[in-house]
């Protein structure tokens, strides 16, 4: 049997994730699965920086437009889905990259995940209830100090992860994160696991400059769109739930432009936090293609 290699590529937001692996797909001669919770979603594209038809450059991605907003997926959907696409694909090849930010995601596939216990639904009425009349500031101490490090690594911005995490934490008296894997799950492909990164003072200007193209592209406009779904999990998040607020009234226009950043910024840090801690990834700049490209061809002998 020949050995067949899943190549993770993570990072954080606006570091350069798309371009590299476009360009090692073409070299490879492979494919994409796309591992962003956001881009799964066919009504989210500007908010999730969901890459153009020119940015794919040809090479075919999967998991991106595959669910409409209406629709459930969490991350042990994600982890069966993408182990029977795999089953099928790597019958005719021998490797695909997989990339995206989403922390949870990716380790339904690195490690698997535990089967999540159901809390009692008077708890998550209780909780829904207190984020309505108190907003979702409590909620978030409160789960700082039930998981920290789960709060860490998470986008607190999140309210329906915060209330799923707490009602966990509640109901079982443990922490949220403990349900998530720390032993692998056995694979029959080898897992070849890269993360990127860049100089944070660069990082954070890429991540401004994304935004102003989000909002020169037409944000304001598909966030109008999106008006009936705005409690949907994946548009309390970053990009999303900021402008909803500025429709609102809360703020102003330039303070919605300073929070998106802000977030946004926020949000990187805690995709690197995340990623340092819960696995051992080989770091690169996304620069050095060229290092990347001999560092697969020693793994892959």
């Amino acid at each position: 049997m020949h050995k067949k290699y899943l190549i993770l590529i993570v990072g954080p937001t606006a570091v350069g994730k798309t371009d590299l692996c476009v360009n090692l797909a073409r070299k490879l001669r492979t494919e994409i699965i796309s591992c962003d919770s956001r881009q799964f979603y066919k009504e989210l594209s500007i908010g999730t920086a969901k890459p153009s038809a020119s940015e794919m450059g040809g090479v075919r991605h999967h998991f991106i437009d595959s669910h409409h907003i209406t629709e459930y997926y969490s991350a042990g959907d994600f982890e069966r889905d993408v182990n029977v696409f795999l089953e099928g694909y790597f019958k005719e090849n021998a490797a695909v990259i997989m990339t995206g930010g989403s922390g949870l995601f990716v380790k339904a596939i690195t490690h698997g995940l535990d089967q999540m216990p159901e809390a009692p639904l008077e708890i998550r009425n209780r909780l829904m209830e207190a984020l309505k009349k108190e907003g979702l500031e409590p909620l978030q101490k409160q789960l700082s100090e039930l998981d920290p490090e789960y709060y860490s690594a998470m986008d607190t911005m999140n309210s329906q992860r915060v209330v799923r995490a707490l009602e966990v934490c509640l109901h079982t008296g443990k922490p949220f994160s403990g349900f998530l894997k720390n032993s692998k799950t056995e694979r029959d492909y080898e897992i070849i696991k890269i993360a990127l990164e860049r100089p944070r003072e660069e990082l954070y200007a890429r991540i401004n400059a994304r935004m102003d193209k989000m909002l020169e592209d037409g944000l304001l406009e598909e966030v109008k769109s999106l008006e009936d779904f705005k409690s949907h999990n994946a548009l309390q998040t970053v990009g999303y739930k900021e402008v909803f607020c500025f429709f609102d009234g809360e703020y102003s226009y330039e303070e919605m432009v300073e929070l998106l950043k802000r977030n946004s910024r926020r949000y990187a840090k805690r995709q690197m936090t995340w990623f340092k801690n819960q696995d051992v990834f080989e770091w690169f700049n996304p620069g050095n293609l060229k290092e990347i490209e001999i560092f697969l061809s020693e793994k892959m002998k």
